[in-house]
């Protein structure tokens, strides 16, 4: 289905939790955090249900999301059911890996297209300071698990941040010349628990790519119809890529394919917009499935036309990153 700018949306990222077991700097304070009543949560059975819906109007790729969402129980029956609907192309996980380890084998049984990992350092004391977790070997040790249990590609995710992770640009990209990672530059964007220093740390896109071009020729990579925002680079000789996400700088608003769900059942057509369609009252009072398409089509009609906000304009979301669906 198109919305009213003549985007074809394919794509639908579901937070199914918005519990984490880190408190990363730029998404969450470090204690007194609100969580959602399990209660106000949508049950599995009620996200299959809305997934089947979506694809009956053209979805064909899900993100699963939280969040952290490999601490919600029974996930991995979950992604296994959402792998056998009939029309997805794609299901995908992002996670921070804190858990991934216990899990890799599960995950690369349950049919899962790939993973994403947040990590934002190399460095042990660094990924302290940003996720206030002291659980860098676990995750480095989960992706290692991702990889043996055949997840490929392991895709990297980094929230480039200056004055913070900006002096690890190079190492990240020199992953990609000896092993088949993925690593996507994420720039930082504002949140509802980020503060001032958000100004002062957000790196560009375009200031990434002169780091990394510092390495040798890099050669840009096509991308596919189900593909995110990130625009897609090899480093010449690389057995690796590189992604950069310039939602800030460089917004890809006119060609965003993306709904969202979050875990309390509202639709959202952008992930910067407060408008939300409420489906989990629908479902709660027994709608049926075609007055729950007409929702979804709702809310494909209604996604904005862009974001409205740039380097210098940076107004914030009233829900926390985690409530949303990172």
């Amino acid at each position: 289905m198109k919305d009213q700018y003549h985007r074809t949306i394919n794509y639908l990222r579901i937070s199914i939790t918005d519990r984490c077991n880190l408190r990363c700097i730029y998404c969450m304070p470090e204690s007194g955090v609100s969580f959602m009543p399990h209660s106000e949560i949508l049950t599995y059975e009620q996200m299959i249900r809305l997934v089947k819906l979506c694809v009956g109007q053209g979805i064909r790729k899900v993100r699963v999301t939280g969040g952290e969402p490999l601490v919600r129980k029974g996930v991995v029956s979950f992604l296994k059911n959402l792998c056998d609907i009939q029309g997805l192309e794609e299901v995908t996980l992002t996670t921070n890996g804190v858990l991934l380890r216990e899990l890799a084998q599960d995950l690369g049984q349950c049919g899962i297209s790939r993973i994403n990992v947040s990590m934002d350092t190399l460095k042990p004391e660094r990924f302290k300071r940003i996720t206030r977790r002291d659980l860098f070997t676990q995750v480095w040790e989960g992706i290692e698990a991702a990889v043996s249990a055949g997840l490929h590609p392991i895709k990297i995710n980094v929230v480039a941040m200056k004055g913070v992770n900006d002096d690890e640009v190079l190492d990240f990209a020199r992953l990609t010349q000896n092993k088949p990672y993925h690593i996507r530059f994420i720039e930082l964007m504002p949140g509802a628990e980020t503060n001032s220093w958000e100004s002062q740390a957000f790196l560009s896109s375009k200031e990434i790519l002169d780091q990394i071009s510092t390495l040798g020729p890099i050669q840009r990579v096509s991308s596919s119809a189900l593909d995110g925002p990130s625009q897609r680079y090899i480093l010449e000789g690389a057995q690796g890529e590189i992604g950069v996400i310039g939602a800030m700088s460089h917004h890809f608003c006119g060609t965003c394919n993306r709904l969202r769900l979050t875990a309390d059942g509202h639709l959202r057509g952008c992930l910067f917009s407060d408008r939300e369609t409420d489906l989990k009252t629908a479902l709660r009072q027994g709608q049926d499935d075609h007055q729950l398409t007409e929702l979804i089509q709702k809310t494909i009609l209604e996604k904005p036309k862009d974001h409205g906000m740039g380097p210098t304009n940076r107004r914030k979301c009233t829900r926390t990153m985690n409530g949303i669906g990172g």
